[in-house]
């Protein structure tokens, strides 16, 4: 059975499922990311992509794809999320996710966990498991061991990589360190053959942070959100400015009520959040199976594949992914 849309007057065909990822947004520039490690980066997204595309070439939930994605990244060291991500002030690894279904608007978010390999899991069991939305620190941590969720000691998530990253914040203080180059989320939005969206991120937050720092990626409407009809949204970048303009529901709420194309309220999003001073990108998934990418940095680790498609990878913002 074919679905159509209506796109800009025109009738258009809907893939059956569509997947859109990230890999976090920044001072991502040519000239400073070594070959070797370019290849590295494409062959990460390109897993995930992958992994979470043969979810829903099965028929599987968009919920199920954009976790199996984001599981992906969070065991890939290059990425700040799971295994890799940033340092706090203390030298701790303190991760973050969430979750949510837009077809119910269901959610699940956790904040400061510590020794979960798979915080996007952890997320996933707080809203099926739990009468809440968001758990935070040692009672996430509790309540992953309790839901029998896989545990590491915490020097899983630790790279040499992020270790000197965070030397060389202590060394120049946080006001001479440029902020782009403190922050990564990962991402993962979809669309299922059942025409559901679903939205999915993860960070280990930004380096140098303090006094239990909670950023935008694991608060819903701020950095995660997802609502059939209108957008599923994953956000990355400096957390406090998405935070203040909502920005992830501000993408859904400008289709819905503003009527803009999904491509305009990304990118009209993305720049509400770079006129308060934030900096950053976003992916987002529509009802059509298309997917919007908006960026006001230098560049973001991003990809997107749909039915009957192959992998299409992006990292720096004058590189254009085919509709």
């Amino acid at each position: 059975m074919r679905n159509y849309a209506a796109r800009a007057g025109d009738i258009v065909e809907v893939p059956r499922w569509s997947l859109a990822i990230h890999g976090g947004a920044g001072v991502i520039e040519r000239k400073t990311l070594s070959p070797e490690k370019e290849r590295a980066y494409r062959a990460g997204l390109d897993e995930a992509l992958r992994t979470g595309s043969a979810v829903l070439d099965k028929g599987g939930a968009a919920l199920d794809a954009v976790a199996a994605a984001v599981r992906v990244l969070e065991d890939n060291p290059l990425f700040n999320a799971g295994r890799g991500a940033v340092f706090t002030a203390e030298g701790k690894n303190e991760l973050d996710a969430a979750i949510m279904d837009g077809k119910t608007l269901k959610a699940g978010a956790v904040a400061g966990v510590t020794r979960t390999r798979h915080p996007i899991d952890l997320a996933r069991a707080v809203m099926d498991k739990s009468p809440h939305v968001m758990l935070a620190r040692d009672g996430a941590d509790r309540f992953a061991i309790e839901r029998g969720l896989e545990q590491v000691d915490p020097s899983w998530f630790r790279t040499e990589e992020r270790w000197q990253g965070l030397l060389r914040w202590r060394e120049k203080q946080v006001s001479a360190v440029d902020p782009t180059h403190l922050f990564g989320t990962v991402g993962a939005v979809a669309l299922d053959a059942d025409g559901n969206l679903a939205a999915a991120t993860s960070t280990g937050g930004m380096t140098g942070k303090r006094w239990g720092r909670i950023g935008d990626s694991p608060i819903i409407g701020a950095g995660t959100y997802a609502k059939n009809g209108q957008c599923a949204v994953s956000a990355t970048g400096s957390g406090e400015y998405f935070i203040r303009e909502s920005a992830a529901r501000q993408v859904c709420d400008r289709v819905a009520w503003k009527g803009e194309s999904l491509k305009d309220a990304a990118q009209g999003a993305i720049m509400a959040v770079g006129a308060i001073g934030g900096d950053g990108g976003l992916i987002a998934m529509g009802p059509d199976g298309r997917p919007a990418f908006a960026i006001n940095d230098l560049g973001m680790y991003r990809g997107r594949m749909s039915a009957g498609g192959t992998p299409q990878i992006a990292i720096f913002a004058d590189e254009k992914l085919a509709d």
